[in-house]
């Protein structure tokens, strides 16, 4: 895999930094991550990662972990800014012993700037990027889109696809660097052709949902079938609208695509309640016509293209996404199927690679430095 042989430590945080280290992980690095003593399982994308439960407050679990960062190509940072200064393991003190290192810090607001020390969460960040500002229906609040944009798109990946960059450009200058990765930030640039779209007259210049793209449109919505279901719609270009129009029995002089949208949405909204999601997907399936049912998570898996793709990997109950984008020679494996390990649960075998000996491990456990999540026994 395309990362093998890189390793990563992850301090355990919640969504965008595990996200980060699962992309990593997928791609064939190996990923530790480092959990507080009697931390919770609140991780859901550790599969595949090992845990040590260090106690950072102590000389002697700021030393293992030094030493574990003298050792590792990544270090993944998800505290505020400054705690890791306190803690005399910030990208400082780490990087003059490990010049290579590649320090990636993934905060909501970044190192700088008059919020860098307050607390946030995805729904802060998407409002202070400006995109917030266009999601939801006409004549109502925002709606934000779970935790998806700032949290996983403009924060975790862009953490990963900064890290990869910095492994890259090290290749050639043998040297590390801080990636400085801002969930406000990295969701405006993820909204890169939001921002730059706006100058086109046709695709802005209405309020909230009154746009082409937001739900302001007839051809570019969700629809209600006759059994509770829905069809999307995306017929933007007229040589896909007319074929939508066609399939739906109607002309483009009944449905003119850029006139009367209100009452064009009517129109085809009684139409497709008329006929199951099954019935419209026999309908539309392998036209041009950009329409496609809406799927729960459970019901993508089943699809049949996402199955001929192997979109999914399912164990048990769980739907795990499999690792994108596909590389045809070194391609990611997911490691979604592996096992999620417990807070502390390879502490012990850990620092044994670490070479410390059986009395200092021991040491370690009895006073708190560190905690091994299972009985194990005595070394």
């Amino acid at each position: 895999m395309a990362l093998k042989g890189i390793k990563v430590l992850e301090l355990a945080g919640l969504s965008a930094g595990p996200f980060c280290g699962m992309i990593l992980a997928d791609f064939g690095a190996s990923v530790i991550r480092v959990d507080k003593i009697a931390a919770q399982t609140l991780d859901c994308l550790g599969h595949g990662k090992r845990s040590i439960a260090l106690n950072l407050k102590s000389e002697d679990g700021i030393n293992i972990f030094k030493k574990l960062s003298d050792q590792s190509d990544v270090v993944i940072d998800t505290y505020r800014r400054g705690v890791m200064e306190k803690l005399k393991i910030g990208p400082k003190e780490l990087m003059t012993t490990n010049k290579k290192l590649i320090y990636a810090r993934l905060t909501g607001y970044g190192q700088n700037g008059s919020y860098a020390d307050m607390a946030g969460h995805d729904i802060n960040y998407l409002g202070l990027s400006g995109l917030l500002s266009l999601f939801g229906r006409h004549n109502e609040k925002p709606i934000p889109p779970v935790n998806l944009a700032a949290d996983f798109g403009g924060g975790g990946l862009m953490c990963a696809l900064g890290i990869t960059l910095a492994l890259y450009d090290r290749t050639k200058s043998n040297a590390g660097q801080i990636v400085d990765a801002s969930m406000v930030e990295g969701s405006a640039y993820l909204g890169s052709w939001l921002f730059r779209s706006q100058k086109f007259h046709g695709l802005w210049g209405n309020p909230r949902g009154k746009n082409v793209l937001d739900t302001g449109s007839h051809f570019y919505d969700t629809y209600e079938t006759k059994d509770k279901l829905y069809m999307c719609v995306g017929a933007t270009e007229p040589q896909f609208y007319e074929i939508f129009i066609k399939k739906l029995g109607l002309s483009d002089n009944e449905v003119p695509q850029y006139e009367n949208f209100e009452e064009n949405r009517d129109k085809i909204a009684e139409i497709f309640k008329k006929k199951t999601q099954a019935e419209w997907c026999a309908i539309f399936d392998g036209t041009d016509a950009s329409v496609t049912p809406l799927l729960s998570l459970k019901e993508a898996t089943s699809h049949s293209h996402n199955k001929q793709r192997q979109v999914f990997t399912t164990v048990g109950d769980d739907i795990i996404p499999n690792p994108a984008p596909r590389l045809s020679r070194t391609p990611g494996t997911s490691v979604g199927t592996q096992k999620n390990p417990q807070p502390g649960e390879n502490t012990v075998e850990i620092l044994t690679e670490l070479k410390f000996k059986s009395n200092e491990i021991d040491n370690f456990l009895t006073n708190g430095f560190a905690y091994q999540a299972q009985s194990i026994s005595k070394l």
